[in-house]
């Protein structure tokens, strides 16, 4: 049996809507797309019919990984985050214990707040960074006054947990 992946309330939300709207909207709208193209006649030589075929295809695509992803989700409740551990549904602050590294722009003393969300929500670029990752798995379960050695590409990227807070706000 697949494994089961941790997401937020929210996150869990969020990819409903998703789902909700790629059924409900999408679908018929690509529909009637097809429908449209299938009027101009031969659909041998339809450009229009095959890119609306192909949306098709890909929309369903994204539908049944949805649905997948869904079915798996193991929701993280907020009774269930408290603020002593980091973990799915907290948000970490942190202070980088490394020396600078050109490579990874990471400099001694500098603070940095990660939201530690499910796989499915992670977006590094806003701060919002999985538990399967690197630095999520090495941050799970570390309190305040820890201090958390991050192995990336033959660099240690060292942190001290200064905060640990409820919710994902980054």
């Amino acid at each position: 049996m697949p494994e089961r992946k941790k997401i937020t309330r929210a996150g869990l939300e969020k990819l409903q809507a998703e789902l909700d709207n790629r059924v409900a909207i999408i679908r018929n709208e690509i529909a009637r797309e097809i429908e449209f193209a299938r009027s101009y006649g031969d659909l041998s030589e339809n450009a229009e019919y095959t890119e609306a075929k192909k949306k098709q295809a890909e929309n369903e695509t994204k539908i049944a990984e949805l649905e997948d992803i869904i079915k798996l989700a193991e929701v993280i409740e907020d009774d269930e985050i408290n603020s002593e551990q980091v973990s799915v549904g907290t948000t970490v602050t942190l202070e980088t214990l490394s020396e600078t590294n050109d490579d990874f722009m990471a400099t001694k003393g500098e603070i940095v707040r990660y939201a530690i969300v499910g796989a499915q929500e992670a977006d590094p670029l806003h701060d919002r960074i999985s538990d399967e990752s690197e630095v999520g798995k090495a941050l799970i379960g570390s309190a305040i006054g820890d201090s958390v050695s991050i192995p990336l590409d033959g660099y240690t990227l060292i942190y001290a947990v200064k905060e640990i807070e409820k919710g994902n706000a980054v």
